[in-house]
């Protein structure tokens, strides 16, 4: 048993720490003994997507998001629109999570066309959102809390087809207005959370394997872990956010 990872554009969309989410991916991959693979695609890349069977795409600053744009427009923004609905299993952040929606509105006006993959879009304000922040995920989703770290002065709005990927209990969310955090689409999950999020959020990194596993082989059973430490990382930063362990 394998799983094959997909770093995107690791050169320009790394921000606070984001690919310690590929090192957890694959660590908890490793003490289960199920082997990975980890192909980084940086711009100019001519690696596919099509073996691939979980996809990361981290954050970057606004300048960084338009210098993607050309590398996306010839043709990464169709195979990446193929990927999500044949069901690859893919965590985008911030910008990563911006990028898959259908345009960025910079707070003067000026609007960068993205790939449309999920039907939402993103309006740049004045204000930074900024801080640690706190969302449960959907009960579809178990439930489970998640801890994290949010800066962007994006506004994300959701549109046909794509559910919140949860609800903020503390924090901003997708836009600081009505309550959402990140989206969820097919088995797509996009969101703010930067940290990186899956080291102090276990549940979360095994639900990603668990879907690339079932799609990839039919099975999504994972041995337990020992995450003690994992779990307490976590439950102590619900408790300074006001939360519930």
């Amino acid at each position: 048993m394998k799983l094959k990872i997909c770093h995107l554009y690791p050169d320009v969309l790394n921000l606070y720490g984001d690919g310690g989410n590929i090192r957890c991916l694959t660590q908890r991959l490793r003490w289960r003994g199920i082997d990975s693979e980890v192909v980084k695609m940086p711009i100019g890349s001519g690696e596919s997507l099509v073996d691939c069977d979980l996809v990361f795409i981290g954050g970057g600053q606004d300048f960084e998001q338009q210098v993607l744009l050309d590398d996306l427009h010839r043709g990464r923004d169709r195979e990446l629109r193929a990927a999500v609905e044949d069901g690859m299993t893919v965590l985008a952040i911030c910008g990563g999570y911006q990028m898959l929606g259908n345009y960025y509105e910079t707070h003067d006006g000026q609007r960068c066309d993205f790939i449309g993959a999920l039907d939402l879009y993103t309006v740049g304000a004045k204000k930074r959102m900024i801080g640690n922040y706190l969302f449960r995920c959907d009960e579809s989703l178990g439930g489970m809390t998640v801890v994290g770290f949010e800066n962007h002065s994006g506004k994300t709005r959701l549109g046909s087809g794509v559910a919140p990927l949860g609800t903020v209990i503390r924090g901003f969310g997708n836009n600081g207005e009505d309550g959402t955090e990140g989206a969820r689409y097919k088995n797509v999950f996009g969101c703010y959370c930067h940290g990186p999020m899956l080291p102090k959020n276990p549940a979360f990194a095994d639900l990603l394997l668990s879907t690339a596993l079932a799609r990839r082989y039919g099975a999504a059973e994972l041995a337990p872990l020992d995450d003690a430490l994992e779990r307490m990382a976590h439950d102590q930063m619900v408790k300074r956010l006001g939360g519930d362990v």
